[in-house]
Order: C-alpha cells, then sequence, then structure tokens
C-alpha cells in the first residue's frame, strides 16, 4: 500500500454551513482548486507542501463557499512560498503561502489559532477536517464546503497499519467513518478551536475504505519554524 499526498474532499462528510470556517480557503492554480489551506494571520495561509508546484503561480481565495462560483470569494495572489526545510515527502510536509496583500477581517474572514506549545493530541480526541476534496476515490471535486468529524489514533497503532511508512512523532494520524481524499491536502484538522494538523497524506487510490488511518502533519512540531516566518513580515 503506498502514500497518496497528491491532491488528497471528503468522504462521509456534510456540508459545512457557509462562513462557519472562515479561516478556510482554496488554493488555486489556474483559477482551479487544487488544495486546502487556512488563514493563520492576515498574510500567511498554512498549506502542504505538496500542494506547490515549482513554477506556478499560487492564488488563494478567502470567504469561499462555493468554488464553483468563482465571484463568491476574493483572490489573494501569493508573494512568497515558504516552505519547511526539512521536506522530504511525506515527512516536515507543511508550507506557509505569503499573500501580497493582507485578509481583511470580516464576518466570513477570520484566522485559527495555532497551538501554543509542542504536544500530542491524545488519542480518542474527536477533531473535524473539511474540504472542497473528491468524495470518493477518483471522484470529483466537491463545489460546496464539506466537514466531518474524525477520531485521534495512537501513533504506535497507526504505525502498525502503516507498517513500512514511518510515521513521525511530527505526525498526527485519525480515523473514523470520515476521512479527506484528492484535493483536500493542506486544509487543517481542528480541535477545540485550534489548528492542530494539516491535512497531508492517505492510503493512495482507496478514499472510500482505508485499512489505513489519514495521516496529518503535526502543527505544534513546528512552532519555532512557524514563528519565525511570520515575524518576517513587517508592516
Amino acid at each position: 500500500m503506498g502514500a497518496q499526498g497528491g491532491y488528497v474532499g471528503i468522504v462521509n462528510g456534510t456540508v459545512a454551513k457557509p462562513y462557519t470556517r472562515p479561516y478556510m480557503v482554496s488554493v488555486q492554480e489556474k483559477e482551479e482548486h487544487i488544495c486546502g489551506g487556512f488563514l493563520v494571520s492576515e498574510s500567511f495561509v498554512m498549506t502542504a507542501v505538496h500542494c506547490i508546484t515549482w513554477g506556478e503561480d499560487l492564488t488563494v481565495v478567502v470567504e469561499e463557499h462555493d468554488i464553483e462560483k468563482q465571484s463568491s470569494g476574493t483572490r489573494i495572489p501569493v508573494k512568497y512560498y515558504h516552505i519547511n526545510p526539512g521536506y522530504d515527502f511525506p515527512r516536515n510536509d507543511i508550507a506557509l503561502l505569503q499573500l501580497t496583500q493582507g485578509a481583511k477581517k470580516s464576518r466570513s474572514v477570520e484566522w485559527i489559532s495555532l497551538p501554543q506549545k509542542e504536544q500530542d493530541i491524545k488519542a480518542a480526541s474527536v477533531c473535524s477536517v473539511a474540504g472542497w476534496g473528491a468524495t470518493k476515490t477518483n471522484g470529483s471535486a466537491s463545489n460546496v464546503l464539506l466537514q466531518a468529524d474524525v477520531v485521534i489514533m495512537k501513533r504506535q497503532q497507526c504505525q502498525k497499519l502503516w507498517r513500512h511508512f514511518q510515521i513521525s512523532e511530527k505526525m498526527l494520524c485519525a480515523s473514523g467513518k470520515a476521512g479527506f481524499c484528492q484535493g483536500d491536502s493542506g486544509g487543517p484538522l481542528v480541535y477545540k478551536k485550534r489548528a492542530v494538523g494539516v491535512v497531508s497524506f492517505t492510503e493512495a487510490n482507496n478514499c472510500d475504505k482505508p485499512t489505513q488511518p489519514n495521516v496529518y502533519t503535526k502543527i505544534s512540531g513546528y512552532l519555532p519554524w512557524i514563528k519565525i516566518v511570520l515575524k518576517s513580515v513587517k508592516y
């Protein structure tokens, strides 16, 4: 069984009420949705590194719900790509996209809080994930934002199921009746209103009934790097 980051929608999810997740953004290439992302400040979107293609310009769309209605959101170009220096997929799959202009806070635009310190999320904790990705293996992307609850799994158990793939201390695993699929990569794993993970990879070609848990990059493992990047912007 291989791992698929690719452009990994939410399977067995429900439609999110418009603007209940004001931090969510659609990361787009040539005005087509490729990945999720989320605002962590007015000038930065967090996403997965594997969403970035060298030489391709990305834009992000904020205050988006239905990505088919291109007029529904505000498009902001990406100015700089801050890729974690240790990236070697699937390890350290975390990036910050610096926007050309700050997103304006409103009822439908808001950044999400990050963890205060490095820590794991306890097994059996219920988190949520959201995205515009496919709703089944090799399906088409969802026009509307979908969300689902997932359950954190012990890392040792996750490692047994992934066998030859090393599940590091900087990864979180989650399972349940729902999960992510192509197009959800880069979106947030949310626990108690904080983003604790970034959608990274799942079992290749099997979003519907995966035998291996979904894997997320653990945000709290990267706080020093995140703080350095966020402080790099001077107004």
